[in-house]
């Protein structure tokens, strides 16, 4: 494997504008995604994977048929196409930083924006590397283009190695994995995996089989708009109640302010004006019963406030989007120790941990697929700080092969 490839792969990907929109009613919610799963479609059929297929969805699916005739379960990896629409995603220029000597990383000189050490300490681990960022007006992408660029690389070399013996091996990409709906019409059957992995993960070395379980709550505030100038006992302004609401919520328990297994309540987003107002949160936490009273905690804030302010003043959506997948990874817990073996193989310590979000793979295990994720390089996903080394990038290729060998081995 040559490292150019894979980085000449990886710009290639990133140049092209993914982003998903949580706004949308369509799936996949972007049109513009459609241009990379079509060309990932006709570079799978290019590399000589059989069953190579996209569907009304945009999920792209292709088969490395099996070269052995042992019995070997046949596994999968899985990458997604779009980007956050958190930051601007279109017109990426990516910085090529070569042999990394430390210190900060300008990224925009006219911005006066750096990447720098003493802000991302794990800068200091990738010394002498080659270290791709952003130039600082846009995200990279490296989630998940960099898992798609490491999943097509450990594929091609298979197939240009036909004396490697492997199993069956299916790979897929999905849209819409940043808003939540990346599997929401994923036929699982049709991949026809027993296990898979998603290339999903941060830093080298990450290897996680647990997620939050995960809600987004919509509270919608109704208020009363009256002239300013003859308010007094009339107006009730919605922004001042989201405001109070917000409040209300415990004040430590935001992501600024929480890791490891805490969870949280995160605003992001606040619009309207004195008639009307919404807030938009996401609700995350590891353990499910805590996860379960975080949202009546929410129902009861409005409560208290429907109360005060009269009925209906504050109203609630909420909807659950995912839930911890260690409830069915726990069950085959040995694809997660051939993942973790897969990674001293190639010279790699496991750092398992819980993610503090979700992937595919977390409802793709309650879907019948279990999933654990593994990493796929990159640091700072979602803003004009994110960056990724390109041999952690080169690690988790051989991390794939390392995985598929276990298996035909075993």
């Amino acid at each position: 494997m040559k490292n150019n490839e894979l980085l000449e792969r990886f710009l290639r990907y990133v140049k092209i504008d993914t982003q998903s929109d949580d706004t949308s009613t369509t799936f996949p919610s972007t049109e513009k995604q459609w241009n990379l799963s079509r060309l990932l479609h006709d570079e799978l059929k290019a590399m000589g994977l059989t069953d190579v297929s996209i569907d009304d969805h945009a999920y792209v699916m292709g088969t490395l048929p099996a070269n052995t005739n042992k019995k070997i379960p046949v596994i999968g990896f899985l990458a997604h196409v779009d980007t956050s629409p958190e930051t601007p995603g279109g017109n990426i220029q990516p910085n090529i930083v070569r042999n990394y000597q430390g210190g900060d990383i300008v990224l925009n000189k006219s911005k006066n924006m750096v990447l720098s050490p003493k802000e991302f300490p794990e800068l200091n681990n990738y010394i002498g590397q080659t270290i791709i960022t952003t130039d600082g007006t846009t995200l990279l992408g490296a989630d998940d283009k960099a898992g798609i660029a490491e999943i097509m690389t450990a594929m091609d070399y298979l197939v240009r190695h036909p004396e490697i013996p492997h199993g069956t091996i299916k790979v897929a990409f999905t849209p819409d994995e940043e808003i939540g709906k990346g599997v929401d019409f994923f036929d699982v059957k049709k991949f026809g995996a027993e296990y898979a992995y998603t290339l999903d993960g941060g830093g080298i070395g990450e290897l996680e089989y647990e997620t939050f379980n995960a809600a987004s709550a919509l509270i919608k505030v109704q208020g009363r708009n009256i002239h300013p100038g003859y308010a007094k006992n009339k107006m009730i302004n919605a922004m001042l109640l989201a405001m109070e609401f917000n409040s209300l919520l415990p004040e430590f328990e935001k992501p600024q302010y929480t890791q490891d297994y805490e969870g949280f309540y995160h605003l992001v987003k606040m619009e309207g004006g004195v008639e009307n107002c919404t807030l938009q949160y996401i609700v995350r936490d590891h353990n499910r019963d805590v996860f379960q009273n975080r949202k009546k905690f929410i129902e009861t804030v409005a409560a208290f406030m429907n109360q005060k302010y009269g009925e209906g003043r504050i109203t609630v959506e909420l909807k659950d989007q995912y839930f911890n997948m260690r409830e069915k990874i726990e069950p085959v817990m040995h694809i997660v120790d051939i993942a973790s073996r897969a990674m001293e193989m190639a010279g790699v310590e496991p750092v398992i941990q819980p993610i503090r979000g979700g992937t595919d793979g977390a409802r793709l295990s309650y879907m019948g697929l279990p999933c654990p994720n593994i990493f796929a390089g990159g640091h700072n996903f979602h803003g004009k700080h994110e960056f990724v080394p390109l041999e952690s990038m080169q690690k988790a290729v051989e991390v794939i092969l390392n995985i598929i060998k276990i298996y035909t081995e075993e």
